[in-house]
């Protein structure tokens, strides 16, 4: 294992601490909003809740995030096994979260625009009903996906060893078979394509919708009479543009991360990009999500008297 001298790339270092400080500002203040929206109006949809939950997901993975930079830019913040395998181990469970959530996300708000005459309308009040126990399975069934990490994940020794792959400065990952290799990315990434696909279909599933609708629409207003945009229809708007930016970001990833897995080496660079884009979603998300909410635009103005 090669070390990576992170250390001297400072303008590196800075981007990407500035990224996860942006993340971790952007997430809380779209969590503090949901928790608001609450208090003071004692419900939350099951679509706000998701959001909500989506944001702490990325509060915990940005802060995680941030002191695996720290020890990868050098500051050896780790230094035992276990303190490697928890850290990794949490980073990975949070991931696989952000994407089950931000898939929940895109079928719950599919779910909502189906029209009553559509197949989906009979599962609607269920999936709504049932959304808590949807979590709870996602974080149960990712926990077991990512126990792997506890296994794998140790401690870098002082001597260099060119069998152990690169993690943090401070933690590295136990060479396995080919064949336990392989095995593993192929079900990661069975996993990943399935909640994947799931996106993609709710997605196109929400662009017919709102097509057919705005062809009703012209066909029975004139542009001028045009009604203004819907609620539902702004989510679903929102939605879909993260869904885009999320897929184009995960496909990026896992290009970067399955070229290092194969060649079993990192070169500096390539592994700061992997870095940057692997958080993009968790920090561009929340601003997306703040910028075309317009609850947040009345919480932070002022009552008049």
């Amino acid at each position: 294992m090669n070390k990576i001298k992170l250390s001297s790339f400072t303008y590196l270092r800075n981007v990407f601490y500035l990224e996860v400080t942006i993340g971790v500002i952007a997430n809380t203040a779209l969590l503090l909003c949901q928790v608001l929206t609450f208090l003071l109006e004692h419900n939350l949809k099951p679509v706000d809740q998701t959001i909500g939950l989506l944001a702490l997901i990325h509060i915990v993975m940005l802060i995680i995030v941030g002191l695996i930079a720290m020890d990868t830019f050098e500051f050896q913040y780790f230094g035992d096994d276990i303190t490697c395998k928890c850290v990794i181990y949490l980073y990975g469970l949070l991931r696989g979260l952000s994407i089950c959530t931000t898939c929940l996300l895109c079928v719950l708000q599919s779910v909502i625009l189906s029209p009553r005459s559509s197949c989906l309308a009979k599962f609607k009040q269920k999936l709504l009903n049932q959304n808590l126990c949807c979590v709870l399975f996602l974080w149960v069934f990712n926990m077991l996906l990512s126990g792997r990490f506890l296994i794998s994940t140790v401690a870098t020794p002082n001597v260099t060893s060119h069998s152990l792959m690169f993690v943090t400065q401070s933690c590295s990952l136990l060479p396995t078979s080919y064949i336990l290799k392989y095995i593993s990315i192929s079900v990661l990434s069975f996993q990943h394509m399935s909640f994947i696909g799931l996106m993609v279909l709710s997605s196109g599933y929400m662009v017919l919708l709102l097509c057919r609708h705005r062809r009703q629409f012209q066909y029975l207003h004139s542009t001028s009479l045009f009604p203004k945009t819907s609620a539902e229809q702004r989510a679903t708007k929102t939605i879909l543009l993260l869904m885009s930016f999320f897929i184009i970001m995960y496909v990026f990833d896992s290009v970067t991360a399955s070229t290092s897995a194969i060649l079993w080496d990192y070169d500096p660079i390539r592994y700061f990009v992997q870095m940057l884009a692997g958080n993009a979603y968790a920090t561009v998300s929340p601003l997306v999500l703040i910028s075309t909410t317009k609850r947040m635009i009345k919480l932070a103005t002022p009552m008049k008297g």
